[in-house]
């Protein structure tokens, strides 16, 4: 029998915000390149305002700040006590974890090789090179060469200099085996799915990285074995889910005793409806203002990356929606499902590159890229969920299913 939804909220129609999502976002874009145009100087000093990791900003304090806001209302609505029930639904979690790990990082790599590598080959230059950090532990002399690179001397100090268009695949690389374990929230919520499953994958999804990120990272980068930023992962997930998580669980209870829980649903939800995407606007005004001046002097360069990581966030979106329909369930857990899998992680993935190859380097600036088209992508991405509700069985109808087959199998059930 499916599990039961695991949040308080109750179904209604889209709210102002929502219905003309589409119409914010693009002012959001708009005024965040604008903002970065115009006062460049105020952007890098939010821009600059970050936690690092081995010189790796890897959390943006003012994104912090907003995703709190968004996660928040999320967390505060989970009934922490059915979210175990919602980890007991084998099919979406076996699922998530199939799709995130046996098959994107794998379409990513194959997809951007094919875009980067053919495709836009003489478009990004045939000669065109980037020069980046020596591998770690690697130790040659001028001149020697390392893989597809030729080690060299800049300005007093050994890089590895590197075809540009195989700097921007390793980005995209680092981008495919990183998936989401923060924004999904957001998603999931926004797509009506289960947060309570969505919340369970998170943990799940979080655990599984600490494993498979390094080995498989090293293994499609041909670096042998990647060093995995646990730093940076611990600090991000800290600091982006367990924050809010935290300050949901404990402020629920604390309402609920004192106010109760009809006063928690009917008076304290309503207040929060309109945050979660008021931060999420804000955060898109900050993304974009922060890489504006990127965007305008690489116009192109950006087009070259976005279209394959476009490809492969729809691709990985409709493979596990068709899988999750294909298993039969029901579209609460459908939706986060496809969504954990299209979306990425990359704040680990810019970590991974600026520590790897360097800040400057065509592998950091792909993972920003993946960073300006994450959230308009997603959004499409939680639309089409929306419209798509009616392909997959409801809970009703899952339930009826379910006892008929114990009827079936058992004559004297009742």
């Amino acid at each position: 029998m499916a599990t039961k939804a695991c949040i308080t909220k109750e179904p209604k129609g889209l709210s102002f915000f929502e219905k003309y999502l589409s119409v914010w976002v693009i002012l959001c874009i708009l005024a965040g390149i604008l903002l970065g145009k115009i006062a460049p100087n105020v952007a890098r000093l939010l821009d600059d305002l970050a936690l690092y990791v081995e010189e790796a900003p890897v959390v943006s304090i003012p994104i912090a700040i907003c995703l709190f806001f968004m996660m928040y209302p999320i967390m505060v609505k989970i009934d922490f006590g059915e979210v175990i029930k919602a980890g007991k639904n084998a099919k979406p979690v076996l699922l998530t974890l199939f799709v995130n790990w046996a098959v994107k990082p794998f379409t990513m790599y194959a997809i951007s090789l094919f875009f980067l590598g053919t495709l836009f080959y003489s478009l990004i230059g045939p000669d065109a090179l980037d020069y980046v950090k020596m591998p770690f532990g690697l130790d040659l002399s001028v001149g020697a060469k390392h893989g597809a690179g030729k080690v060299v001397l800049i300005d007093g100090v050994k890089m590895l200099e590197v075809p540009l268009w195989r700097s921007y695949l390793a980005g995209c690389i680092l981008l495919g085996i990183a998936p989401c374990t923060a924004m999904v929230l957001v998603w999931g919520f926004l797509a009506r799915g289960n947060d309570g499953h969505t919340l369970v994958m998170v943990a799940i999804n979080s655990l599984t990285m600490l494993v498979l990120y390094g080995p498989l990272g090293g293994f499609l980068l041909g670096v042998g074995r990647l060093p995995m930023p646990w730093q940076a992962l611990v600090l991000s997930i800290g600091i982006y889910v367990a924050l809010p998580l935290a300050a949901g669980y404990i402020s629920r209870k604390m309402i609920i005793r004192s106010k109760g829980e009809a006063w928690f649903k009917e008076k304290f939800l309503h207040l929060l409806t309109p945050i979660t995407i008021s931060a999420l606007l804000v955060t898109l005004v900050l993304l974009f203002s922060f890489k504006g001046d990127v965007i305008i002097s690489n116009p192109l360069t950006i087009l070259w990356i976005a279209i394959p990581l476009f490809i492969q966030t729809n691709v990985i979106f409709w493979l596990a929606y068709g899988l999750a329909r294909w298993l039969g369930l029901a579209y609460k857990d459908a939706a986060p499902s496809a969504m954990i899998g299209a979306s990425n992680h990359f704040e680990v993935a810019i970590a991974t590159a600026t520590m790897l190859f360097g800040l400057s380097s065509g592998a950091a600036l792909a993972t920003v890229v993946g960073v300006l088209i994450e959230v308009p992508v997603m959004l499409m991405l939680v639309k089409i969920c929306l419209r798509t509700q009616r392909w997959f069985p409801t809970e009703s109808i899952k339930q009826a299913s379910a006892i008929g087959e114990m009827t079936a199998s058992n004559p004297n059930y009742s």
